[in-house]
């Protein structure tokens, strides 16, 4: 009988291949690709720690408060009015009227801000023109009157919730305090809260620092205007305010 060699480690691996190549198959298929030999390195080493990367919220600056630092504000009418005109954070735009009048004034009348057309005094218009035969009506000479707008310039949209959050009411509450008049009178609802009052008609306990005033609400100019009957009930009301004092 014929011995045969046995066949070496490579024919047999050659014969392994050319078996399976005869069969068809010549490739590795894979979903992943993946090393047949392991690198030795990748056994052993520690995997790096997953760092996770905090992204800064922005930084919004504050909005600065109007009027910026009330110790600076002026400390009599004369520098109010001045500064009224030039402090920027009064009034994004628009042109600025100065309110009109002395100090220590029979009556002081508040408006929500300057008329659409006012260019060097306040309350030129139809509404200056209401207010002056309210004062001839309530017997106040025209130079007795104190006349302020709670704005400086015309704002026909204005957001009173924003002014008041950023401090216009203190503003006006300095300004009322400058002017020391014996009465106070308020055209306009929407300027109460600036004072931290309820928007109603009527009379009201007006809290100032150091003191307390007394004043008497009623509807803006141009709703006056528009309204006979409410101009009506203001009169009622300014006569019950005056009967006894």
């Amino acid at each position: 009988m014929e011995s045969r060699a046995s066949p070496d480690l490579a024919q047999t691996y050659a014969a392994a291949i050319e078996w399976w190549r005869e069969a068809g198959v010549d490739m590795d298929y894979a979903e992943e690709p993946a090393p047949w030999l392991p690198d030795p390195e990748s056994e052993t080493a520690t995997p790096a720690p997953k760092v996770e990367r905090k992204v800064a919220a922005p930084v919004i600056p504050a909005k600065p408060r109007i009027g910026g630092d009330p110790a600076s504000w002026p400390a009599s009418l004369e520098e109010f009015a001045a500064w009224w005109l030039a402090e920027p954070s009064l009034a994004p735009g628009g042109t600025r009227i100065a309110p009109g009048g002395s100090a220590k004034a029979e009556l002081m009348v508040v408006v929500p801000m300057p008329e659409a057309d006012d260019t060097g005094t306040l309350l030129a218009g139809p509404h200056g023109k209401l207010v002056a035969n309210m004062l001839r009506a309530m017997q106040i000479a025209p130079d007795a009157a104190y006349l302020a707008s709670a704005l400086p310039a015309h704002l026909p949209h204005a957001d009173w919730s924003g002014l008041q959050a950023e401090g216009m009411g203190a503003v006006l509450a300095h300004h009322i305090q400058l002017a020391a008049p014996r009465r106070l009178l308020v055209l306009g609802n929407d300027i109460l809260p600036l004072l931290g009052l309820e928007k109603r008609r009527g009379v009201h306990q007006v809290p100032l620092s150091g003191t307390a005033m007394e004043l008497l609400s009623s509807l803006a100019p141009d709703n006056l205007l528009a309204n006979a009957k409410a101009r009506a009930s203001l009169w009622r009301r300014w006569l019950e305010w005056t009967e006894n004092t």
